[in-house]
């Protein structure tokens, strides 16, 4: 669970919460960062998940879908196994984490700067709370969008 989920109970009415657009570093080797930018988003439907595309300068951007427990977890501790795992950067001038993503395709180490993405996290937490983003999932619907992405609407 969370430090404090006292204080991440969910409103009566909830407001959509903004895409947070931040600029992360991709460590090409052990000195070289890459700067990149990356765009999450938190959608009420399916609050469990955080989709983020890395908006790549040249060519396509690549979209993940990282559990919402796993980065808020992954700003102060060891979180997550496997194709995804984040933890807290050694203390330094800029509060940081880093997120490492892997598959087949592709294995990619960035830098995330913790402080916005606690306050972004924080917000997606006060429209649904830790304890209800599950209440009255679409299992189905779920799973097809997390592995096949949102269903374009048939005209």
């Amino acid at each position: 669970m969370h430090r404090d989920q006292s204080s991440l109970k969910a409103p009566s009415a909830s407001q959509p919460v903004s895409p947070l657009f931040l600029d992360l570093d991709q460590m090409l080797d052990e000195f070289t960062p890459l700067p990149i930018r990356a765009e999450f988003h938190f959608d009420a439907d399916m609050p469990a998940v955080i989709t983020v595309e890395f908006l790549a300068e040249r060519g396509p951007s690549l979209v993940w879908r990282i559990g919402r427990e796993l980065l808020h977890r992954g700003l102060t501790a060891m979180s997550g196994c496997g194709d995804v795992r984040m933890w807290p950067a050694l203390p330094r001038e800029r509060p940081s984490s880093w997120l490492l993503l892997e598959s087949q395709e592709v294995e990619a180490l960035f830098e995330v700067p913790t402080a916005p993405l606690a306050q972004w996290l924080d917000a997606t937490y006060r429209i649904t709370s830790a304890e209800t983003e599950m209440d009255g999932l679409n299992w189905d619907g779920f799973l097809r969008q997390l592995l096949y992405g949102p269903a374009t609407p048939s005209e």
